[in-house]
């Protein structure tokens, strides 16, 4: 296994655990497979894996690790991250309620690496500061129940930055992989937060398994017509290792076999690893992808600011995985990235000025794709649902 160090000169394994797909006893909403995860668990460490990442919401998994650990007498061995709810968040109190609770769940007496879970608008943490989060953070760091303080993030690439400077944070947590380069917060996210040294750790490195299970035939024989050998996830992670601001990688393993594997790639794969023809390769299978999209957008933001507030890279970009992924996995990503901000950035808002075509490289017609791609996201169901959950959530 190798190491990259966090922002305090610690050792993180190239390879983290994501602990929120374990296989269900008897199908899902069954309890975990505490056997089966127990196996899986424990092989990562001993081949050195010792970033564990969980959260308040994974159904059992904070308990289930803290059971392990604990068990098998490894706490100690490993860092614990999970992530405080601060969607769930109404007041000073409830801040303490969830951590204590977590506490409880992982039996420990205190979180290696805490997050602020899925912030989408930097508008949530200030809700937070509101509420007194910073000092919040200042004893619990003081009394050693918090070493290390981040978030993890859904927005976009804007939205990323200014979170990224609301705090001075000793992490974060991205969602980016080689079909994501240019969406959510990014290249550009990865490497400003490397400027201010704060170390980045990746989920949805496969994007939840799609760029295996789901890429197209055509860029599955590509991909194993190179000498190679590599897997469709081994080339999605070496991607990734390949990047000297990628500090750890969250798989979501849920077989021995897998973490034997993924172990073994983040042993073998690092900063140079890949040649220019791997990358040209890769490039190749992401038009491939792009054949199925829907509209030739390449998220470069020249479209933006909008002046009234429509978000169009990631409209675009979720309407495009709409049809390339399934169109479950488009809206819940719209629904991440643009439903749940404070501000509204929906399409509906367009006044059909044009500013955004006449900056477009693509010359793409903005302003008709727009009506329909917001059609296409949010049929009245998730219109009716997204006001609501905005209330709930936003307050």
């Amino acid at each position: 296994m190798q190491y990259r160090n966090d922002r305090h000169g610690e050792p993180l394994s190239l390879l983290g655990f994501g602990c929120m797909r374990f296989k269900r006893a008897a199908g899902p909403g069954a309890a975990i497979d505490y056997p089966a995860a127990e196996r899986q668990i424990m092989r990562a460490i001993e081949l050195g894996v010792n970033y564990f990442d969980t959260a308040y919401i994974y159904p059992g998994s904070e308990e289930l690790l803290g059971r392990v650990l604990q068990e098998n007498g490894v706490r100690d061995r490993v860092n614990i991250a999970t992530k405080l709810p601060q969607y769930l968040i109404r007041s000073a109190s409830a801040i303490d309620r969830y951590f204590d609770e977590e506490l409880r769940r992982l039996r420990t007496d205190h979180v290696d690496y805490y997050l602020m879970h899925m912030l989408t608008d930097v508008v949530a943490w200030h809700k937070l500061e509101e509420l007194g989060i910073r000092d919040w953070i200042a004893r619990k760091k003081a009394a050693g129940q918090i070493r290390n303080i981040g978030f993890s993030f859904h927005g976009n690439t804007d939205m990323f930055l200014k979170v990224l400077a609301a705090y001075d944070w000793d992490f974060c947590q991205i969602q980016y992989n080689y079909m994501d380069e240019h969406a959510q917060a990014g290249r550009e996210g990865l490497l400003a937060a490397a400027e201010r040294r704060i170390p980045v750790i990746i989920m949805e490195p496969l994007r939840g398994g799609k760029l295996v299970d789901l890429l197209p035939q055509e860029a599955k024989s590509l991909i194993a017509s190179e000498a190679h050998g590599w897997s469709p996830a081994e080339l999605a992670l070496r991607w990734l290792y390949d990047q000297p601001q990628v500090t750890c990688v969250l798989s979501g393993m849920n077989s021995v076999p897998m973490v034997e594997e993924n172990c073994r790639v983040a042993s073998e794969a690092g900063v140079g690893c890949l040649t220019q023809a791997d990358q040209g390769l890769i490039a190749r299978v992401k038009d491939i992808v792009g054949k199925s999209m829907r509209i030739g957008c390449t998220g470069c933001g020249y479209c933006m600011p909008c002046p009234k507030g429509v978000d169009i890279p990631s409209a675009f970009r979720c309407w495009n995985q709409m049809y390339t992924e399934g169109k479950s996995a488009g809206r819940k990503e719209y629904w991440q990235v643009v439903s749940l901000r404070k501000e509204p950035a929906f399409a509906t808002q367009c006044v059909r000025c044009g500013k955004c075509e006449a900056h477009c490289p693509q010359h793409l017609p903005i302003r008709n794709a727009l009506p329909q791609a917001d059609r296409d996201l949010r049929p009245l169901h998730y219109r009716i649902a997204g006001v609501v959950a905005r209330k709930f959530a936003l307050g």
